[in-house]
């Protein structure tokens, strides 16, 4: 889990000198603490993604209405698990994207006293966990249903390749609580989980360890993993140390 130096990567030199001197230049800052809730929150990962408008899990392309945010279903093969609701009506999940927290709210949340005492309302009110909720690191756009469906489930690897969501790579596994996402999103997966972690002391078990160690190295950092950090950098003021390099 430890993070290397930036000039370690493997990114062209003129990406390195640029991003070099990008953190020399906002170093002189100060570090912008998260002051803002998971609402307003929202509003910079709009601003994040902007210009690579793509859900994270199914990789689905989508439009900007207004404060919608609308999958293009075509654009990745997806199809709802659940067209219609138990009442006959469309899923809207399905019809819209919504900001997922990779690492659940309740996975970095359930331990804490205020969660204990009334579940992710009652933490809202606690700094730390309003901070951690917010944190832009942490939050991707994914398809409503995808996020409905995927709950608190933690990653793990599913045998087998079905596929309920039409094309999309995403398997779930209800009666064990587990999910699979895409290979090319892993490495993104577990580099997320890591910052986390050693940010707000969230606890991994061995075996989650031992996953997402093996995802970070089989899916390095990409290019649009490592320009989405020096964006989140810019507004939030500091960058996952995981994916500062490779």
């Amino acid at each position: 889990m430890e993070p290397m130096t930036i000039m370690q990567s493997n990114f062209p030199k003129k990406v390195l000198i640029f991003a070099t001197l990008f953190y020399f230049l906002v170093s002189i800052e100060a570090y912008a603490e998260i002051t803002w809730n998971f609402s307003e929150a929202k509003k910079f990962a709009k601003d994040i993604y902007s210009g690579n408008e793509t859900t994270f899990y199914c990789g689905c392309s989508y439009q900007v209405k207004g404060k919608q945010l609308v999958p293009h279903w075509d654009s990745c093969g997806y199809f709802p698990r659940n067209k219609y609701t138990k009442s006959g009506k469309l899923n809207s999940r399905s019809l819209s994207v919504e900001w997922e927290h990779v690492m659940p709210a309740w996975f970095f949340g359930n331990q804490m006293k205020c969660w204990k005492a009334g579940g992710r309302k009652a933490c809202k009110k606690n700094k730390l966990f309003a901070k951690m909720e917010a944190d832009l690191h942490n939050l991707v756009p994914a398809i409503g249903e995808i996020n409905g469906d995927r709950s608190n489930f933690t990653f793990e690897h599913i045998d087998g390749e079905e596929r309920v969501y039409g094309a999309c790579d995403f398997e779930i596994n209800f009666k064990d609580g587990v999910v699979e996402p895409r290979q090319s999103i892993q490495g993104d997966i577990a580099r997320i989980y890591f910052y986390m972690s050693e940010t707000y002391n969230v606890p991994l078990t061995q075996k989650l360890q031992k996953i997402l160690k093996t995802w970070s190295k089989l899916d390095p950092v990409d290019q649009k993993e490592f320009e989405r950090n020096l964006k989140i950098f810019r507004v939030q003021g500091n960058t996952n140390p995981f994916v500062d390099t490779k």
